[in-house]
């Protein structure tokens, strides 16, 4: 059985659907960040303004979640531009490994941070 070149047509859905799954992907790092800054005012404002606490840990905790959504928003708009300049020219722009390590990172800090004060307070 021989393979039979793809017609014009599928090579075009192929890459809608590829651009389409970049903004799709893109949104999701966007509803990431939006989250984080929303934990933010949670944890940094709301938390101390309706309980008797020490407000500054909060206020740390709930900046560290401001800065988390900054930078998850700033890496997901250059990681969807980047990938679009790869789809355009016909290759692969792999997640970069340090990037996804230090967001993780940051992620695992300030959640351990929210649990700290939580269980302190």
């Amino acid at each position: 059985m021989t393979q039979q070149p793809e017609s014009d047509r599928d090579l075009v859905d192929a890459t809608r659907r590829t651009l389409l799954a970049n903004e799709r992907t893109y949104l999701a790092w966007l509803r990431t960040a939006l989250t984080a800054m929303a934990v933010a005012i949670g944890v940094g404002r709301i938390v101390p303004g309706v309980t008797s606490v020490t407000r500054w840990p909060f206020e740390v905790v709930g900046a560290g979640f401001a800065l988390l959504g900054v930078a998850v928003l700033v890496y997901g708009a250059l990681r969807f531009l980047r990938v679009e300049q790869a789809l355009a020219a016909g290759q692969f722009a792999p997640l970069q490994v340090k990037a996804a390590v230090g967001l993780a990172a940051a992620a695992a800090v300030v959640g351990i941070g929210t649990l700290a004060i939580v269980f302190l307070h």
